[in-house]
């Protein structure tokens, strides 16, 4: 017989189902990971390798239910598993301490600031921070979304999302000053000069 056991092929209905499901979500899966590893030959790799993560275990999703969502979850975890074969990862007690900490919002952010300050300002932010700027501020997944899909408490999320958002507003404010955008006028104003 052999070590190997004969796999059938699948069903037309698994794929119609996949075809239907996960497919869709393709383009937005390859953005995603495009923002994750800032480089298109990387994000092909990991845009495919999360869709064929997702078609063999197919089987085990539960139709009708958030294929995007799925999708994502097997994004987070191929992602991790590429970035812990880089660099090992380990927070302590300090760390944890650090993210549990909430940041109140400080004032706004000038809206005079290009799109590449800001992608420069996101690309400063540390990876677990723009993961979770990404997914609700881009992706638009709720608190609960994201702390399911990243495996997180729900004020892990919240807290890291502030402060996520916070070091953006000063990295954009700061490059706003030193561009001159800010000017001399009081930043608790707003508005245009």
């Amino acid at each position: 017989m052999g070590f190997f056991a004969f796999r059938p092929a699948p069903s037309d209905r698994v794929r119609e189902d996949f075809d239907r499901e996960a497919w869709p979500h393709f383009r937005e899966i390859y953005r995603a990971a495009l923002r994750l590893t800032r480089r298109p030959a990387e994000a092909e790799d990991l845009a495919q390798e999360v869709f064929l993560q997702a078609w063999k275990s197919f089987d085990r999703f539960e139709r009708g239910t958030n294929c995007r969502a799925w999708l994502y979850r097997i994004l987070w975890n191929v992602d991790h598993q590429r970035m812990r074969k880089k660099v090992p990862l380990t927070l302590g007690t300090e760390g944890e301490a650090l993210l549990a900490e909430t940041l109140a919002a400080e004032e706004t952010t000038p809206t005079e600031i290009r799109d590449e300050e800001v992608a420069a300002a996101l690309e400063a932010l540390s990876e677990e921070h723009r993961r979770i700027l990404l997914l609700s501020d881009v992706e638009e997944f709720t608190y609960k979304e994201i702390a399911t899909l990243l495996k997180v408490p729900i004020g892990t999320v919240m807290s890291r999302l502030s402060r996520a958002r916070s070091a953006l507003r000063e990295k954009v404010r700061g490059t706003a000053a030193a561009a001159a955008v800010l000017g001399n006028r009081p930043a608790a104003q707003g508005g245009n000069p």
